[in-house]
């Protein structure tokens, strides 16, 4: 039996990096689709199907993909993109609305959104070529802080803020502690600046909703050190390598020592 089909009893398995990891570091897909299609055993190793997600694999070895091989890693790149609202972070739409591929130039490589902004939100959105980046910048342990403008029919009280300042649990789901600050009033509608660090689906409409304000204008204008600044609505910028370096440098050095069997 090869160590594709499943052999965990061979020593070899604790070197190289996992399977999922490897097929996401290529930007063919994110770990968890690459985990589904794997336990839909559409993932070939050296000729031999992968019958297990912990399954690691060396340089030199074959993956294949749906019969098509492995495309090989780039170096991680990083972008900037500024969604407009009324555009959706997805690569297909049933109801055939506008996506954010629709915006981005086609001679690009595959690229992965770095979380997520609702079809109305609109600010900052990161893009990355190479999945593992993408499920790190994504954890909230990485630590990043990401803010954002928000317009709101009504008022925040000081109590309604210091309660979101020390996290909340609404309808079963439980939300860490969320930074609001009033920036500017004009007449009916409020201006506030919000920081957070999960960004959990729809959390900022919901959490203004469960206090009374109907959140009408969301703006991401930083996800942790990389910022929206003066990025025109649909415009997309690669991120310097340089500063991709200083922010991330011992996370890619780790990243590389791995794909080359040097680390694991």
């Amino acid at each position: 039996m090869t160590e594709a089909a499943g052999d965990t009893r061979s020593s070899r398995q604790s070197e190289g990096e996992r399977i999922a990891k490897r097929i996401a570091r290529s930007g063919l897909c994110s770990r968890r689709e690459a985990e589904r299609r794997i336990l839909e055993g559409r993932v070939m190793v050296d000729g031999a199907p992968v019958l297990t997600l912990g399954l690691r694999v060396r340089p030199g070895q074959r993956i294949e993909v749906d019969g098509e091989p492995l495309p090989e890693v780039e170096p991680p790149r990083l972008f900037r993109f500024h969604k407009p609202q009324g555009v959706l972070v997805s690569a297909h739409d049933p109801k055939g609305r506008r996506t954010i591929y629709d915006l981005l130039p086609p001679t690009l490589p595959r690229l992965m959104p770095v979380g997520r902004l609702d079809f109305n939100s609109e600010g900052l959105l990161l893009l990355t070529n190479d999945g593992e980046l993408k499920r790190h910048l994504e954890l909230p342990t990485t630590g990043w802080v990401r803010r954002y403008r928000v317009r709101a029919l009504g008022r925040l009280k000081p109590e309604h803020c210091a309660q979101l300042a020390r996290g909340m649990r609404l309808e079963g789901v439980r939300y860490g502690p969320v930074q609001v600050e009033l920036e500017q009033a004009t007449g009916a509608n409020a201006w506030y600046r919000v920081a957070l660090r999960e960004g959990k689906n729809r959390e900022i409409r919901r959490l203004f909703a469960h206090f009374g304000l109907q959140v009408n204008r969301i703006i991401r204008t930083s996800y942790g050190p990389f910022q929206l600044g003066s990025l025109p609505r649909g415009a997309l910028r690669e991120v310097p390598a340089r500063v991709l370096r200083d922010q991330l440098g011992r996370y890619l050095d780790r990243l590389a020592a791995v794909a080359t069997g040097e680390g694991h």
